[in-house]
């Protein structure tokens, strides 16, 4: 990926067209105002951005929308700058947290052992 931000407005767009890759871009509206709230204007805008970013691309017939970048992708990068802007980098002090809050089961911290033991490996 080429590391691009997403900011939340676009995030919303990018959940909705993962959800119905290949749709049109008068699709998006609809879509985006039943779930958002938006009017056209704005889903347009969005539509506008995200194209110039490289996240999507529109093609004919009637501006059909493929993200170029996955929800996976834009999720690590989500992920990579809550770590830094609140945990400054650490991984441990992120973890911690999450532990401290009771916000992870003992089903999750196994299996979390078991991904951490296995990257240990390849190692």
């Amino acid at each position: 990926m080429n590391k691009i931000k997403l900011f939340e407005g676009e995030l919303k767009l990018m959940e909705l067209l993962w959800s119905r890759e290949g749709a049109t871009a008068k699709e998006l509206s609809v879509l985006a105002a039943e779930n958002i709230g938006w009017n056209k204007n704005t889903t347009y805008t969005v539509i506008k951005k995200l194209v110039a970013k490289g996240a999507i691309e529109r093609s004919e017939p009637g501006f059909a929308c493929r993200s170029l970048v996955g929800r996976e992708e834009a999720g690590r990068e989500e992920a990579k700058a809550v770590l830094n802007s609140f945990f400054g980098g650490s991984l441990k002090a992120m973890f911690s947290s999450f532990v401290a809050e009771g916000a992870i089961s003992g089903e999750e911290a196994d299996e979390l052992r078991r991904m951490i033991d296995d990257h240990g490996k390849k190692g």
